[in-house]
């Protein structure tokens, strides 16, 4: 009886012990993503939060955005699939290897490198419904990645061409690069059409997850929400791990939801082995 009382109470002061550690580490990462900002003077792109009792004239990239997904909801019949990723290591490295490399590697640049790999893996993600009624499958010849900028003139979203044959140097470079002229409004109509797959990425607001509308183009886009440190079970002990959502949108035209699921299950694997994306 006593034995029993003395692993309640051990259990509960180590469960006690891993909440405060949790919050505190946080905190810290909170006080240092804050001042980040602050020294590199990030300055998120205006979110038009409008006024009562007024017309809000649309830009033409805003009006053009919006037929589009209106399109894509009206025509694609999607279902939605989604799960944790441990990008604990891919956080831990990316640093050392932007360093080794000679460059900045944002995680956005593994997130765009290791949904090229999967695809090139799962061709059948990059399909489209094709034919006069949509009976046949026309798979895409290249892995072309779309990811979403959020630019001063509204959502942008360039495209990497062949991701699945560039290095992640390579992409990080070809990011930079797209998203400096997305928001200095210098994007060309080149840069932003070929797309056969696309990624959204909320984390950088906090946003845990969400999904995302797959573009009239493609037929699947991930979505991928905040790194948020997690205890998870280890070895049958409390372990200390950075997660992140991950969600597929996949038009049901043409695949189904066990293929998706495995696509999504590679997209996992490596990014929990950060190395292999080199």
């Amino acid at each position: 009886m006593h034995l029993s009382v003395c692993c309640i109470i051990l259990r509960s002061t180590r469960l006690y012990i891993w909440k405060r550690l949790f919050v505190v580490r946080r905190m810290a990462d909170l006080s240092l993503n804050l001042n980040s900002a602050a020294k590199n003077h990030i300055v998120p792109a205006k979110c038009d939060k409008g006024r009562y009792g007024v017309s809000i004239p649309l830009t033409r990239i805003q009006a053009l955005i919006g037929e589009r997904m209106l399109k894509s909801k009206q025509n694609k019949p999607c279902f939605y699939i989604e799960s944790k990723g441990d990008v604990t290591e891919l956080m831990h490295s990316r640093h050392k290897l932007g360093k080794s490399l000679g460059l900045k590697i944002t995680s956005n640049a593994f997130f765009i490198r290791a949904l090229a790999l999967a695809a090139g893996e799962y061709p059948i993600m990059i399909g489209v419904p094709d034919g006069p009624l949509g009976d046949n499958i026309r798979v895409a010849s290249h892995v072309n990645v779309s990811f979403a900028v959020n630019a001063p003139q509204g959502l942008v979203v360039p495209v990497i061409r062949d991701a699945d044959k560039k290095t992640l140097a390579e992409i990080a470079g070809l990011e930079k690069s797209l998203t400096d002229n997305a928001r200095s409004n210098k994007l060309t109509l080149e840069d932003m059409e070929g797309e056969t797959i696309a990624l959204s990425n909320l984390g950088a607001y906090g946003t845990d997850s969400f999904i995302g509308i797959v573009p009239p183009p493609a037929s699947t886009i991930l979505a991928v929400g905040n790194v948020v440190e997690t205890v998870v079970p280890e070895d049958g002990r409390p372990t200390l791990r950075k997660m992140t959502s991950l969600t597929l949108a996949v038009d049901h035209r043409v695949t189904n939801p066990a293929c998706a699921a495995e696509f999504l299950k590679r997209i996992k694997e490596l990014l929990e082995s950060p190395l292999e994306l080199i």
